[in-house]
């Protein structure tokens, strides 16, 4: 192999390490409300919130949206059955790099508010 090419297997290890997935730390709440109908309404946000809803599957409780202008902001959604409630987790990210948990607060008390379960 020449130069080039050990260099060129270097420059492409090294934009493999970047592209990593860093771990995003969910968080959660627990709503009063069925899953099925805090799950419709959690992806009902996403889209007045102007995100682009890319899978959503109600039996799995499980959605992912994308914000269409840059930076990119991307929140994934797991939505489960939780007593006679459900749990929201929710975690994001802004381009590759996950958003701290607690600026995941409003959009949870946003979802609250639809859901007609805030204190």
């Amino acid at each position: 192999m020449t130069i080039r090419h050990w260099l060129l297997i270097g420059l492409l290890g090294g934009l493999v390490g970047c592209a990593a997935n860093t771990p995003l730390e969910p968080r959660e709440l627990v709503y009063s409300t069925s899953s099925a109908e805090t799950f419709r309404e959690a992806v009902e946000l996403m889209l007045e919130q102007g995100y682009v809803v890319r899978h959503a599957d109600l039996s799995l409780g499980r959605a992912e949206a994308s914000l269409a202008r840059w930076p990119e902001y991307r929140l994934q959604l797991q939505v489960s059955e939780e007593g006679s409630g459900s749990r929201v987790r929710v975690s994001a990210l802004r381009g590759n790099q996950p958003l701290p948990p607690q600026l995941l607060d409003p959009w949870l008390v946003a979802l609250q508010h639809k859901l007609g379960v805030a204190p």
